[in-house]
């Protein structure tokens, strides 16, 4: 397995993943991504702001997530609840658009992500990771705490919507 920064021969494949998650997501019953979201458009300007990473397997990308070094507006008010670490954005690093090919899931890619975000976070020397899902998204809101995050409290993102917000301390 390898992790690495996405590049723009990775978009079709990677598009491809999301279809499959739209559709996981949707089978819960919720609404979270089956707006097109995120598009091609938001794909790309991820690439071009180097924060996006694919999971390869066997030269095949698997798997993808992004990574916010520079603070989420959206993390500055969490409701019913708190983070566990400050309140700056020099204080975590944020994981965003997590999505796993069908064909992959229960391989240990989620694993991967969630360690080399934490690695990556503490190379900054940032103290936690933050990461928000859909209320009603379990599987991924049981992947989370499996892999230590605790719940906070809850987001608003700049549409309105509501999410469940999670942070995980990380050691040293």
């Amino acid at each position: 397995m390898i992790i690495r920064k996405t590049t723009s021969a990775d978009l079709d494949a990677l598009m491809d993943i999301f279809d499959e998650a739209r559709a996981t997501i949707a089978a819960l019953g919720i609404d979270q991504w089956q707006n097109g979201y995120p598009s091609r458009d938001v794909i790309t300007e991820d690439i071009s702001k180097e924060r996006s990473y694919t999971v390869e397997i066997d030269s095949t990308p698997c798997g993808t997530f992004v990574l916010v070094d520079d603070g989420e507006i959206t993390y500055d008010h969490i409701y019913n609840g708190h983070w566990l670490t400050g309140d700056t954005s020099k204080d975590y690093v944020a994981i965003h658009r997590v999505a796993i090919s069908v064909s992959r899931r229960g391989s240990g890619i989620s694993t991967a992500i969630i360690d080399y975000s934490a690695q990556y976070a503490r190379s900054l020397g940032r103290t936690s990771l933050r990461i928000d899902t859909h209320e009603g998204n379990v599987v991924m809101r049981r992947m989370l705490e499996k892999h230590g995050f605790q719940y906070c409290g809850v987001i608003y993102l700049q549409n309105g919507d509501s999410r469940v917000a999670y942070e995980r301390k990380l050691l040293g």
